[in-house]
């Protein structure tokens, strides 16, 4: 067998099936990034979401039998919409990370491996492969910066040269023995915007992230959001694009190279007060083929009353009472009633002091009485 031609005919289908890019790495254990893992572990930055075996995480022997190579992929996706609905007093909107925009990259880059490996186990009989998107065992952009794909920029994402840090990765495992790309230099250079802006300093130095206070991780969670992040998050419902978004290596960059991945913007930046009281089955019709849903309503929910509560809106109070006395988990009603204090008024107030009657939830009322400490002094100053 010709591995080298074979490459290059693997790398000419790939295009033909609209992968925007491909590398190729050697198999080796990933030592750098087994040593920044049990660093992270043992300063308990991990996010709880990884694969908790460090070992499988670096060693790929350990995952597959004699394997020989690793090939990366890369899918572009767009950065901007093409139609942006703008909020407004009574109609306020939250905004989902554009990697949840379309339909759920784990599915398409899932697809694009699959045709690919199809594809090579057409050509090599006794070919083995195994398929990783995000939640396999392998740290996606270690394998990715090992095979040209990008470099691995301060924020912890992979930047590539064409379409900066908006790419989606996926790789296989393989049996056979190709000729490993080279990796890129990191572009870097003295830059620190991405760790300057990040709103709760989740990026403690370079390549060094907390996840713990990543937005992007604090937006997954399902219990009360800790009082530190709630004024930090803003509007937004899942994920975090500020440290993509001050990248100088992402300006200019928008591809809308797969019609999946194109925004509906009424799901991508929907109505907040709608999330308050949709039901499972409505969430999972709205939501569903976004990879946002994949922790349910909770956390997009509870998201939803943080950011009424940001643009203090007013008409959301009725809505937000409704919440407070009827829903049936503690974690939202607790949430809706410290949103009734920040958003103040008499209507919430005496909301707030009825429930403090009624509640026997404790946590709740830690929040109620945490909402009207927040009228009290609305009104003092």
């Amino acid at each position: 067998m010709d591995y080298g031609q074979l490459k290059q005919d693997i790398i000419e289908y790939s295009k033909q099936i609209g992968i925007d890019k491909i590398g190729f790495a050697g198999s080796d254990p990933f030592i750098e990034m087994k040593n920044l893992l049990i660093r992270q572990e043992a300063l308990g930055y991990q996010s709880g979401f990884e694969h908790k075996n460090i070992d499988e995480r670096t060693h790929p022997e350990l995952i597959f039998e004699e394997p020989r190579s690793i090939i990366a992929i890369a899918l572009a996706y767009p950065s901007k919409m093409k139609e942006t609905p703008r909020g407004k007093r009574g109609a306020r909107r939250g905004i989902f990370c554009r990697a949840s925009w379309g339909t759920d990259y784990h599915v398409l880059v899932r697809q694009k491996l699959e045709q690919l490996a199809a594809y090579m186990e057409a050509r090599v009989s006794d070919a083995r492969l195994k398929l990783m998107v995000d939640t396999g065992e392998l740290v996606d952009r270690a394998v990715a910066e090992r095979a040209g794909i990008g470099w691995s920029g301060k924020n912890c994402s992979i930047i590539t040269p064409e379409f900066g840090s908006y790419v989606y990765l996926g790789e296989m495992i393989t049996n056979l023995p190709f000729e490993p790309d080279e990796p890129l230099h990191d572009q870097c250079g003295e830059c620190t915007k991405c760790l300057d802006a990040c709103p709760t300093g989740a990026l403690v130095e370079p390549g060094q992230l907390n996840a713990q206070r990543c937005i992007a991780f604090l937006t997954q969670t399902k219990g009360f959001l800790p009082d530190e992040f709630r004024g930090k998050i803003g509007n937004r419902l899942y994920g975090c694009d500020t440290c993509q978004s001050v990248c100088p290596k992402n300006k200019g960059k928008d591809h809308h190279l797969h019609p999946e991945m194109e925004p509906d913007p009424e799901t991508a930046k929907p109505l907040l007060q709608s999330l308050l009281q949709i039901s499972n089955r409505e969430f999972k019709g709205k939501f569903g083929k976004m990879a946002g849903s994949w922790r349910g309503k909770k956390p997009i929910q509870r998201n939803a009353i943080i950011a009424l509560a940001h643009f203090r809106e007013e008409q959301a109070v009725d809505d937000l009472i409704t919440v407070l006395k009827e829903d049936a988990r503690p974690e939202i009603r607790g949430t809706a009633a410290w949103s009734l204090g920040k958003i103040g008024g008499e209507k919430a107030r005496n909301a707030l002091l009825s429930a403090q009657n009624h509640e026997e939830d404790e946590k709740v009322q830690k929040e109620i009485n945490k909402g009207l400490d927040l009228l009290s002094r609305s009104n003092w100053q």
